[in-house]
């Protein structure tokens, strides 16, 4: 696909570990942050670490996961791209990661992060 965007392409991992630096820049963990895609993607930790370890690419990573259906509940602007209205689904689910990780670094409690039900 000739307008593919490029990050469809790059390894997770090599997004990760930024994701990880911005939470403990503000004093939250790694285990936060595999929390949160573990929620999100619906892989366990053996999976996660695993597609990180491999280098999977975010089209893999996205295509194969068992995507939590409470996903859709995450709304809210990261980039300045209002993830709701995400037309392209592998972007949509690319920035709803984005989101969760911003709401992390902001000091949002788990609970409201993880849409919890209440």
């Amino acid at each position: 696909m000739p307008d593919e965007h490029r990050i469809y392409s790059m390894s997770v991992a090599s997004v990760y570990v930024h994701y990880v630096a911005k939470a403990e820049r503000k004093g939250r963990t790694k285990d936060e942050v595999d929390e949160i895609l573990r929620w999100l993607t619906g892989f366990d930790q053996a999976t996660l670490d695993r597609h990180l370890a491999d280098e999977t690419d975010f089209r893999t990573f996205f295509d194969t996961a068992p995507l939590n259906p409470d996903r859709h509940r995450i709304t809210g602007v990261v980039c300045g791209v209002r993830v709701e209205n995400v037309e392209e689904p592998l972007m949509q689910e690319i920035r709803y990661a984005d989101k969760l990780i911003d709401e992390l670094a902001k000091g949002k409690a788990m609970d409201k992060i993880l849409r919890s039900a209440s």
